[in-house]
């Protein structure tokens, strides 16, 4: 991968980059995130790039980024783009571009002044997002929000009216394996600072032992930190082959037709499934299922938890997560107060620390002050007579 830096000027007076990579395509950014490399160009085909697709860009270590859909299409403030610029990756939206047809995966290309170029070809000019406009353009929609809000509100209302069963409580659930039953369940989903919030959630993981679901990709999330999930629900197009074969019960969410996308993958791999069809999003199935089951408890790790989290994941289905959190609100607990509220138990290596330094400390007094040679010899004399040991 090379880097080259240019003497033209952005529109915000800093200097502009070219970059140069390996090019990788995917349509479906939670799925190109798999298999991208440091030093690689995404070109991907994403409206309204998401907080989460977001920071997975970053962390693959891309040096640039090629959307064939407009990053930001202006109706509410995703913080996708932002996340991207900020951490000195080039984006350039070249919405309506062929690139997916006249490209291929592992073409080098060359990204400069918001144009892409093969060798010496220029394949699409589109708009190089700058930082401080991105920025501008972010806090201006952040003001505009209310069209945003009125849109959310009004499909709010009409998934309550088409799926009152499913929010009332009247889903068909098949008997599971795994009991949940006056326990506390913890459910990953790949979203908003998973990794970190799971990592906080270590202690607490390791004193209460809940039952650990993941959902899609979150069953990697918790493999990943050397957890193995109890459950893995979702229609298993983002959990890896690994983790489905970890041992974990899984559950497919099917539409309410029937169709269930994630069955044939895992007839394929010759593993036993249980289905569930029911609308809403994999992750409400997950909680409905904890809820219906009498989990004492539910703690979300990466799942949505504030209005903007919800226009940013931009899905009408964000419609039956706010509702799902409604119904059962007085169990649901996000990890982040999970973390800063629970304390810690101290483990048994503190404790045999503390012990093996109080003997050793005894030990010492006892060898300087030869007073205490008798009191020794003696306090050693009853030790072997409670324990049966002859001299």
């Amino acid at each position: 991968m090379a880097v080259t830096s240019t003497t033209a000027s952005s529109a915000d007076g800093g200097a502009r980059r070219e970059v140069e990579g390996i090019a990788r395509l995917g349509k479906r950014t939670k799925h190109l995130v798999k298999r991208l490399r440091p030093g690689e160009i995404a070109v991907i085909d994403h409206l309204d790039l998401d907080r989460v697709s977001g920071e997975d860009l970053v962390s693959c270590g891309v040096v640039g980024v090629v959307n064939c859909k407009p990053s930001s299409s202006g109706g509410y403030p995703n913080m996708g783009p932002l996340l991207v610029v900020q951490s000195g990756i080039q984006l350039i939206d070249v919405p309506g571009a062929s690139l997916f047809e006249t490209l291929r995966d592992g073409d080098r290309i060359v990204l400069r002044d918001g144009e892409v170029w093969r060798r010496g070809e220029l394949l699409a000019s589109g708009e190089l997002q700058e930082p401080a406009r991105v920025q501008r353009q972010t806090e201006q929609r952040r003001e505009e929000i209310g069209d945003a809000l009125e849109a959310f509100a009004a499909n709010t209302v009409r998934y309550m009216v088409e799926e009152r069963d499913l929010l009332s409580g009247k889903i068909e659930l098949p008997r599971f394996d795994t009991d949940v039953h006056e326990k506390p369940v913890l459910i990953v989903v790949r979203g908003v600072d998973h990794k970190r919030d799971l990592r906080a959630l270590r202690p607490y993981i390791r004193d209460v032992r809940p039952v650990l679901v993941g959902v899609d990709g979150g069953a990697d999330a918790l493999l990943e930190e050397g957890f193995r999930p109890d459950m893995i629900v979702g229609d298993m197009d983002s959990a890896t082959d690994a983790a489905l074969r970890c041992g974990a019960e899984l559950v497919v969410h099917a539409y309410p037709d029937g169709r269930a996308p994630g069955r044939e993958h895992l007839e394929a791999l010759g593993l036993d499934y249980k289905l569930v069809p029911a609308p809403g999003t994999s992750q409400d199935i997950a909680m409905l299922i904890a809820a219906e089951k009498g989990a004492q408890l539910i703690v979300s790790v990466g799942s949505h938890f504030n209005l903007v989290e919800f226009l940013d994941k931009n899905r009408s289905g964000m419609a039956s997560t706010f509702l799902t959190r409604l119904r059962i609100g007085e169990i649901l607990v996000d990890a982040k107060g999970v973390s800063r509220l629970y304390r810690p138990q101290p483990g048994l290596a503190p404790v045999l620390l503390l012990l093996g330094v109080g003997l050793v400390a005894l030990v010492v007094v006892v060898l300087a002050t030869p007073a205490l040679y008798d009191v020794a010899d003696l306090l050693w004399l009853k030790l072997q007579v409670l324990l049966g040991i002859s001299a």
